[in-house]
């Protein structure tokens, strides 16, 4: 998938705009894209930058993560 940057755009502000809070993804892109090192922490407007495809979700959340507020 290919995206744009808007102004005052980061590699992992990119990454969580557009696949979520996702592990490996800020790396998966900055190895897909080797030239955005530099730029520099903040990327330019309008740069275009290929993200990795999102892993498939299975729509199932683990009893782990929910957060029970009243126990």
């Amino acid at each position: 998938m290919q995206v744009r940057t808007q102004q005052h755009d980061t590699v992992d502000a990119l990454v969580w705009r557009y696949l979520g809070d996702g592990a490996g993804y800020v790396e998966q892109t900055l190895e897909m894209n080797p030239a955005l090192a530099r730029h520099g922490a903040v990327l330019p407007a309008g740069l275009v930058v290929t993200l990795p495809e999102p892993a498939p979700s299975t729509g199932q959340v683990a009893a782990a993560d929910l957060v029970q507020l009243w126990d």
